[in-house]
Order: structure tokens, then C-alpha cells, then sequence
């Protein structure tokens, strides 16, 4: 089996490793490759857009799984479809939707694998109302460290490894085929109501108010903006549009999605390009060309969903030297602590206008899931030489308020902080070890975070 040396990032550039990847190996050989595995390790990656080094495995073997991409079993009338690992969320719902099927959870880019939503146990916005990725999931084709393909469900015998594989970050097996349960739906367009708010008091009092109301929520905040303004925000939240609420042009084909890359940002941008300057400006024209309150409009996919991917590679937009996105949860009652991030944040040098408010509803069974009954915040931050203690000051009052952030989009967490934020951990650790005792799934997250 052919192997190559490359060298691999996160999607936020940072970290780069080398390790051995292995390209469009069958499954006999994926189960050879996992029983002589040496003590490296493998370790699974799909489309590599986890932000930090997840399916980064320096020195080790990296088993590239974007071959597996066979969609094998569609039920029109149940909605429920099994799927290779590799079939990315843009392929599945390309052709799910011309059956007026729609994809449970989607975050904010397509280019996701299905093994890359179940390692991450993926979120996007309706967790308040649906819960994230895995919840969607009924079976899940296991290939574990003895060689041997395990299928494993939410419920009954094998319960424990499906859940310990739902946000596992790819350390409990190779993912290689999934059974998902998708939802019915009209048409592939969104009623959307927009909302500009005044600061982060008025956008939390919106959210609590009525948030259950909508299938989808999500509030872009300006992170530049300090004092009276801290907090504004733009807020979008819908639910899918039946046929009747369709324009007449559009009812003649409701289901049509098209959604073609109309550019790829060039790897020539320098370090510093986003800057307080550039990103103020920005965030302020942002924020201005929202209206201040409009109900009911149309939205397709790409507007409601996905505006980024339209442009291929946006992440070198930040430079060189990449960017990390700190999205953290903090349970319900920690709103001060929110308000505390975004100061540090506004005042503390670092510039974002990548930024996102929003609610999560209930946990499921994943001890390392991420998402928690609460609020989580994201912010994209290009990295620069100081960048570090203002993340130290983050992380302590993710600590303080009993939160925590979330392994996809790390790149830095130290072993003491994530073992504090994820109580689950141990619980976690004793499926994986009985599971994998010689600890052939590693990666370089998994040695980082001492796992």
C-alpha cells in the first residue's frame, strides 16, 4: 500500500506537522494497516477542516478516508440513508434534496465529512432545538484497534462505544460507514427574521425571550466595539420554508440548490492584514448594512447557511502564520461570564469578525460532546506573538464558570484545563482503553492533551 510524506495543518494553518498519509486503501487494508500499526500510531482525516491538529499525527500514519465516498442505501420514505465516512455534507445534501431531504445538522461550512461530524459530534444553529450531529445518527460501522469492524447504536449493547466515539475525536476507531436519520422538507430555502440589536444585554434578553420559537438561530456580534456598543449584534434566526411560503418563481423548482465556488483566496495575504483597523472598519459596516428589523424573507441555502463557502481557501485571508477560532460553552447563569470574554476580547488587542453568539440545548450522551445547556461564543483571532495570555485569561474564566472549549477548534488547551473542563473524561478513558489497550489511535491532539 503506497504511503506519502505530507504535511498537514488544521483549517486555521497553525502547528503544521509531518506525518506518513495512506490514500485509497480498501477496508481489508485499512484493518491491516490498524493491526501492525507501531507506536505513533494512525489516525483518521477527513476534509481537515477541524480548526487545530485533531487529525494531525506527527510521525505517525494518517489514513486519508475523502475515497470513501458512496452514498449505499437511501430510504425516500423514512429518511434514513447510509453513507460512507468519506461523503462529505456537500455531496449528501446535493443529492438528498432533489427527494426533499434535508441534512439534521449542518455547521457553518459543507465541506465536512460524515466521519469528521460524528468525531466532532458537529453542532450548527438549531443545537437549542435538536442537538448536534450525533443525535441524528441510529448506527455507526466501527473499525477498532484489533482489526475487527464493530457496529455500534445510540442504544443497547454497544452504546458506551458509540457515545465515546461521538465527539472522540477519532481516537476510538476509523469511522467507515454511518446510518443517519434526515429530515423532510418543502424546499431548499429559509424563512429568515433579522434583528439588529443595541448591546449584549439586548441581544441575551432576544435570545432567552423567544429563541424556541425559530429551528435555527444565531447572532453575528461585533467584537470590536467597547462600552455602550459592546455586544451589538446582527441576530438571523428562521425555520425552513414550506412550498406556500415560496415566491411564485420559486415554487416551479423549490428543491434546486446550486451553489458553485465563485473564487479562491491566493496564498499571497502577509500577516496583519486584519488588524484593529481593518476589522473595526469592518465589523461597523457589518453591522450598518443590516436592517434594523426585517420578518419573513426568503433565504437560500448559501445566504442562511454557508456564505463562506463560496470562496475557496478563505482561510488564508489571515496569512502565514494562520488563526485559531476559541469558541467556548458556559452553562445558563454564567452570562457575566460572557460579558467578561467579550471585554477581554474588545480590549485586549486581539481582532476578530468572525464572531457568533448562540444558545445550546440539552447535552447528549458524549462525554467529550461538547456542546452543554448554555451559551457558547466563537471568535476567529489571527495569531500574533502576544496572542497567548489574553487566551490564558479566556480559559481561566471558561474554568471558573464550569465550561469549556470545544476540541475541534483547539490548538493550544493544555492537559490540566481540558482534564478540569470535560468531567467526563475518566468515564471516556475506560471505553477507549478497553477498546484500543495498545493505543493505536493517536494524534497530535490526543499526545498534546495527554490522552
Amino acid at each position: 500500500m503506497p504511503e506519502k510524506l505530507g504535511r498537514l495543518t488544521g483549517w486555521g494553518r497553525t502547528a503544521p506537522t509531518t506525518a506518513r498519509i495512506l490514500e485509497r486503501a480498501d477496508r481489508a487494508e485499512l484493518a491491516d494497516v490498524v493491526r501492525a500499526a507501531d507506536g505513533r500510531g494512525v489516525i483518521p482525516r477527513g476534509l481537515g477542516r477541524s480548526y487545530g491538529d485533531a487529525s494531525q499525527n506527527a510521525g505517525g500514519l494518517v489514513l486519508d478516508m475523502t475515497a470513501f465516498d458512496q452514498i449505499h442505501h437511501v430510504d425516500t420514505e423514512t429518511g434514513i440513508v447510509t453513507v460512507d465516512a468519506g461523503v462529505s455534507l456537500d455531496k449528501l445534501m446535493r443529492q438528498m434534496l432533489p427527494h426533499g431531504l434535508w441534512i439534521p445538522v449542518l455547521p457553518g461550512t459543507r465541506q465536512v465529512t460524515i466521519g469528521g461530524a460524528i468525531a466532532a459530534d458537529i453542532h450548527g444553529k438549531n443545537h437549542h432545538v435538536e442537538g448536534s450531529f450525533c443525535n441524528h445518527v441510529l448506527a455507526i460501522e466501527l473499525l477498532t484497534a484489533d482489526g475487527e469492524i464493530r457496529t455500534v447504536t445510540p442504544d443497547g449493547p454497544g452504546s458506551e462505544l458509540f457515545w465515546a466515539t461521538a465527539g472522540g475525536m477519532g481516537l476510538t476507531g476509523v469511522v467507515l460507514r454511518a446510518t443517519v436519520q434526515l429530515k423532510s422538507v418543502e424546499s431548499a430555502y429559509f424563512l429568515v427574521d433579522t434583528e439588529r440589536t443595541r448591546d449584549l444585554d439586548d441581544l441575551m434578553s432576544r435570545l432567552m425571550d423567544n429563541d424556541d420559537q425559530y429551528t435555527y438561530s444565531v447572532a453575528w456580534f461585533d467584537a470590536a466595539s467597547t462600552g455602550a456598543k459592546m455586544g451589538r449584534a446582527v441576530l438571523t434566526r428562521g425555520w425552513s420554508a414550506k412550498l406556500d411560503d415560496l415566491p411564485a418563481k420559486l415554487r416551479n423548482d423549490p428543491l434546486k440548490f446550486n451553489a458553485p465556488q465563485l473564487a479562491t483566496v491566493p496564498p499571497v495575504f502577509p500577516s496583519g492584514l486584519l488588524n484593529k483597523l481593518t476589522v473595526s472598519a469592518f465589523n461597523e459596516v457589518w453591522y450598518r448594512k443590516a436592517p434594523k428589523e426585517r420578518r419573513g424573507e426568503v433565504q437560500n441555502i448559501t445566504q442562511f447557511f454557508h456564505p463562506l463557502d463560496i470562496v475557496g481557501e478563505w482561510n488564508r485571508v489571515y496569512g502565514p502564520r494562520g488563526f485559531l477560532q476559541y469558541q467556548y460553552a458556559v452553562p445558563y447563569g454564567a452570562e457575566d461570564t460572557v460579558r467578561k470574554s467579550m471585554e477581554i476580547i474588545s480590549s485586549g488587542g486581539a481582532v476578530s469578525f468572525l464572531n457568533v453568539l448562540k444558545r445550546f440545548g440539552a447535552a447528549n450522551g458524549g462525554p467529550l460532546s461538547f456542546p452543554m445547556p448554555g451559551w457558547t461564543l466563537a471568535v476567529d483571532i489571527p495569531i500574533t506573538d502576544d496572542l497567548g495570555p489574553l487566551l490564558d485569561k479566556l480559559d481561566q474564566l471558561v474554568l471558573e464558570a464550569g465550561g469549556r472549549l470545544y476540541l475541534a477548534k483547539d490548538s493550544r488547551l493544555t492537559a490540566d484545563a481540558f482534564r478540569s473542563m470535560y468531567p467526563r473524561l475518566a468515564e471516556w478513558q475506560k471505553v477507549r482503553d478497553a477498546v484500543d489497550p495498545r493505543g493505536v489511535f493517536n494524534s497530535d491532539l490526543s499526545r498534546r492533551l495527554m490522552l
